[in-house]
């Protein structure tokens, strides 16, 4: 069986400059209801594009489909 090495920086510079290539974060938010109802506009486009979902829509909208994607209910 071989092993692959791959160079250092190269590849991973790379890597990094692709565009569209979705990979699922590592952790699950961890933010209560209040959080995302005070939370702005471009944090909540950040999340919502780190975890590959549609970021259309006004504040509001974005914010309801933040708390139905990841809070659950008790």
């Amino acid at each position: 069986m071989e092993s692959v090495v791959r160079s250092s920086s190269s590849s991973s510079s790379k890597s990094q400059k692709k565009c569209g290539q979705f990979q699922m974060p590592l952790h699950y938010p961890r933010y209560t209801k209040a959080d995302y109802e005070t939370m702005p506009e471009w944090r909540l486009d950040c999340l919502l594009k780190e975890y590959g979902l549609p970021i259309i829509g006004d504040l509001n909208q974005k914010r309801n489909f933040a708390m139905g994607a990841f809070l659950w209910p008790h």
